[in-house]
């Protein structure tokens, strides 16, 4: 099996950084990077897209709420029409950002507050998927499969690429278990790294009440921000190859 293996970087802003951007990017094949709304700024956002460059790693937009201090994990209330310019507007920025690098945008995926509300109402997922569509109908949308943000994207005619998660749990109607739940997230880099091979023989994700739920899985992320966050990818990307998956990037 082919499998993608991706994590949200570029998330610190001015001399501020967050995460080790540079080692995880000798790991994965996808980088999701943060657009300057919850994160990022353009200097880094170049800076990533070169080092990606560098690597072979495609290179995504991680839009999210404009929300620094809460790093875009808190709600803002937007009407429709103002997220879908909220996102057109941070993938336009990383676009260019990318060009600058030489480098291409190859895929979207919403950020934090945004995601998790793009995964749970229609109205945010179809202006997310509108926003997206928008700019380039050819751009992948990264979804968590199952959910309306996949139906969204879908009904928009967009490629969309179903993600599962090495370092949180689920809850029982598949969104992610909330952060303050004991387990719902995974700091053991070799328990999530068995946990994504469970997962993708059994295309299926775990829940925090010991159910699964079937899924179709392209994309594997582990979070750059998480203390753990390379030793995971290290040990998740061991143990892909070791259980005899192909790791590489979607957009290939």
């Amino acid at each position: 099996m082919r499998i993608d293996l991706n994590s949200d970087l570029g998330e610190g802003f001015g001399p501020w950084r967050m995460g080790d951007d540079a080692a995880i990017l000798d790991v994965v094949t996808s980088a999701n990077v943060a657009c300057g709304f919850h994160a990022g700024d353009p200097s880094i956002m170049v800076e990533t897209a070169a080092a990606a460059l560098a690597r072979g790693v495609s290179l995504g937009a991680h839009p999210g709420f404009a929300d620094l201090q809460g790093f875009g994990r808190r709600v803002i209330r937007m009407g429709a029409r103002e997220i879908e310019h909220a996102v057109a507007y941070q993938v336009g920025a990383l676009m260019a950002c990318a060009a600058l690098a030489g480098h291409r945008v190859t895929h979207v995926k919403a950020h934090g507050a945004l995601s998790n509300l793009s995964n749970a109402e229609a109205e945010v997922a179809a202006a997310v998927a509108k926003g997206v569509r928008g700019v380039d109908r050819a751009l992948r949308l990264v979804v968590m499969p199952g959910l309306v943000s996949e139906a969204a994207g879908l009904a928009e005619g967009l490629p969309v690429v179903r993600e599962v998660f090495a370092d949180r749990a689920y809850a029982d109607d598949g969104q992610l278990a909330s952060r303050a739940l004991p387990g719902a997230v995974i700091a053991d880099a070799e328990e999530a790294a068995a946990r994504v091979v469970r997962m993708l023989e059994a295309g299926a994700v775990e829940t925090l009440s010991g159910g699964r739920i079937p899924v179709a899985i392209d994309t594997v992320c582990v979070h750059g921000d998480s203390p753990g966050a390379l030793a995971t990818a290290r040990a998740v990307r061991r143990a892909l190859e070791a259980a005899g998956h192909t790791v590489m990037p979607f957009a290939d």
